[in-house]
């Protein structure tokens, strides 16, 4: 029997080499800026502060290690897909206000990789674009009208591209494929070799990064922590899906994503499957799946699995259930069948979901306090566009960055437990049964319980 590994963190963060526990006997005393997280949101405004002005005295506290969090754990998509809901973007901005957005996304993905190459840091990152194969007729057509969406909202023409059955195939040869969607701007990387190289950046430039510290508040002035008190004029929570002790319990919730990686493939299963521009893959499922092919010659494919736990609950250092796992791998033989593809290791984190899936960057200009939160599951492009706002935001400048509108966003709030179990787990369930519906039947057309699902959940457009 093949056995696998279930948890520890990611087989991003077990493969990547990382630095003895950054430990301190006491805190500073007094700092500018404290950034509590040691994420990519946190680290990338550390990074940019200390660009800024280098005479900063910045702390980042991070209450387990650099890279615990969602960060080190993602499916290592650099894409430009808004960290929340357009229409709703929309409806309280305007469109306008949203195509800016959506450019600087785009923009975000290539400052990104700048910052990657200058720094020198080795996240195997690998421009091949975004690949989204449909695989049912209604799959095709709902491709077709995200595109629309797309051009509505900020993309240009050659920024979100359909291909027939032959093309998508030559790219990835998916069993089934029909079609596809190809987003060329999108990077692949290794996220944990991401936010271990950006952690290593903030240090040169002489940040300071303790981890073992959790902030226990953030206040006007203080940030409280589980190592005593220290004074800043500015405290930013970078926190993510785990934000609800500092922002409010009913502000996010915590949900499940799941993800397997492979043993390596050999060289004529690669051969077979294609993916040769090492595209990011995904589905036109509404229990969506994605997936990149690594620099080791794996396959690590995500999806929600099991989406939510009773009461926000946190996933710990990352085991899943077994049935997740096989559910996941069911998925990616579907796609390449008659392939050798062992599960090597598998791991699950949490993505910071508000009540109308849209993102929010905060900061009190009164109290110097403030937060990012709310990606959704599209925070390895958004965490680095936040930082930057939020950096523009702390220095009290007017930008275009701070005209976005997830600045200030309010998104209300979940509904209490047990509600939102219930509500969140029946959106998954009817998704389901719209996938198993939409492929047995051929349908041109999305199930309606497909449709009453993302309107239930606030996810239409």
């Amino acid at each position: 029997m093949t056995t696998y590994r279930n948890g520890e963190i990611s087989h991003w963060a077990r493969t990547t080499p990382r630095p003895a526990l950054r430990t301190v006997a006491t805190l500073p005393h007094e700092v500018d800026l404290v950034v509590v997280g040691g994420g990519l949101t946190g680290l990338w405004l550390a990074y940019y502060a200390l660009v800024a002005d280098p005479t900063l005295r910045v702390l980042v506290v991070e209450a387990e290690r650099v890279g615990y969090g969602g960060s080190g754990r993602n499916g290592g998509w650099l894409s430009p897909l808004l960290p929340g809901n357009r229409a709703v973007y929309a409806r309280t901005s305007g469109i306008d206000a949203v195509r800016a957005f959506q450019r600087e996304m785009l923009r975000t993905i290539d400052e990104t990789l700048e910052v990657v190459g200058r720094e020198r840091i080795d996240a195997g990152a690998v421009r091949g674009g975004q690949l989204r194969v449909a695989t049912t007729p209604a799959g095709v057509a709902r491709l077709e009208a995200e595109r629309a969406g797309h051009l509505r909202f900020g993309y240009e023409p050659d920024e979100a591209v359909m291909l027939d059955a032959a093309a998508t195939r030559a790219r990835i040869a998916v069993d089934g494929a029909l079609g596809g969607m190809l987003t060329p701007s999108t990077a692949r990387v290794q996220p944990a070799a991401l936010v271990t190289g950006l952690a290593a950046a903030v240090e040169a430039r002489g940040g300071t990064i303790v981890e073992g510290v959790r902030a226990e508040s953030l206040e006007p002035g203080v940030v409280r922590t589980s190592h005593g008190p220290v004074r800043t004029r500015h405290a930013i929570a970078c926190t993510e899906a785990y934000s609800g002790p500092l922002v409010g319990e009913r502000a996010l919730i915590p949900v499940n994503s799941s993800i397997i990686v492979t043993t390596p493939l050999s060289d004529d299963d690669w051969s077979r499957i294609g993916w040769e521009a090492r595209e990011c893959l995904g589905d036109a499922a509404h229990t969506f799946v994605y997936a990149q092919r690594t620099d080791d010659g794996r396959i690590a494919i995500g999806g929600r699995g099991s989406p939510y736990a009773f009461g926000s609950g946190l996933p710990g250092d990352g085991a899943m259930p077994v049935a997740v796992i096989r559910q996941l791998h069911g998925r990616l033989r579907s796609m390449f069948p008659g392939i050798r593809m062992p599960v090597a290791h598998a791991w699950r984190g949490v993505i910071g979901v508000t009540r109308d899936w849209c993102a929010r960057v905060h900061v009190d200009d009164a109290t110097g306090i403030g937060h990012a939160y709310g990606y959704a599951g599209h925070g390895v492009t958004a965490t680095n566009l936040a930082a930057r706002t939020l950096l523009d935001r702390i220095r009290g400048r007017q930008t275009a960055l701070t005209a976005l509108p997830w600045n200030d966003h309010d998104s209300g709030t979940w509904e209490p437990e047990p509600i939102r179990f219930v509500g969140v787990h029946a959106m998954y369930r009817l998704f389901g049964v719209a996938d198993a519906w939409e492929e047995r039947t051929g349908a041109v057309d999305t199930a309606l319980v497909a449709k009453v699902g993302a309107r239930l959940a606030g996810l239409h457009e």
